[in-house]
């Protein structure tokens, strides 16, 4: 799933992937998502700092769709990045 800082300097996710600006992916996993925005790694791929709004707005939307990912598919191999 594409995150992107616009030109703007607002961080988004980008359900096209088309959107302008500065972009980082992350795996499907709610743990990816969390553990980006804790170690402020997404931060530094996209060369900015994420306010505390879009934290919690990307976190809510990371849990939301790990949890849809998970119960739609089937269980993958341990070890698999799902990206």
């Amino acid at each position: 799933m594409r995150v992107v800082r616009t030109v703007s300097g607002q961080v988004e996710v980008d359900l096209t992937g088309k959107k302008s600006g500065r972009g980082a992916y992350l795996c499907k996993r709610t743990d990816c998502w969390e553990k980006a925005l804790q170690k402020s790694s997404l931060g530094r791929a996209l060369k900015t700092e994420i306010s505390p709004e879009d934290r919690d707005e990307l976190l809510r939307y990371g849990r939301a769709f790990g949890r849809e990912f998970t119960t739609q598919s089937a269980p993958e191999a341990e070890g698999d990045a799902g990206s």
